[in-house]
């Protein structure tokens, strides 16, 4: 007899949830799974953090990093991205954010310079819509439309696309 009443309540949440799913949007669904992940994961992180077990946790933040979006429209995984160029320019000597209005380094990009700014493949020829590809995926990220402050992180981005094009002309 409980078996039966066990199916019973399974077969009705079954039919709930599926109704639900088929009466809603998509857009709705996609953020409810989204939040639905996001909030499984925080309580697992939370739960296995709290048994003692961090380590374990780790794999469940890594996983939802590309799911939270900042406020920006960005995800957390393109904000690491951004900031892995920041780190490679500002080591490089070509950009520093106490000196915005100022050109850090006057000589011209280097052609691997240039490859890796733009995320290319220097050891590959690329044609010059594969290479307005990567810049117009970069540019829509720090445009200074966007965000005023990074309007020198641009001019480098324009400057390594013009070397990368010359040299595939």
């Amino acid at each position: 007899m409980n078996i039966f009443f066990l199916t019973l309540i399974i077969f009705v949440l079954v039919y709930f949830i599926l109704n639900w799913f088929a009466k809603t949007s998509s857009k709705k669904i996609s953020r409810g799974i989204r939040s639905f992940t996001i909030i499984l994961s925080i309580i697992l992180a939370v739960l296995m953090a709290f048994a003692g077990r961090y380590i374990f946790s780790l794999p469940f933040v890594l996983m939802i990093l590309p799911l939270i979006k900042t406020k920006a429209g960005l995800t957390l995984l393109q904000f690491v991205r951004i900031w892995g160029l920041l780190r490679f320019l500002k080591n490089s000597g070509r950009f520093s954010f106490k000196n915005t209005g100022t050109n850090l380094n006057t000589q011209s990009i280097s052609l691997d310079e240039a490859y890796r700014i733009l995320n290319l493949d220097p050891k590959r020829k690329y044609n010059r819509e594969e290479v307005m590809k990567s810049y117009k995926k970069i540019m829509k990220k720090i445009h200074p439309d966007v965000s005023p402050e990074l309007t020198r992180l641009a001019s480098i981005v324009n400057e390594a696309k013009e070397v990368v094009l010359k040299e595939t002309l």
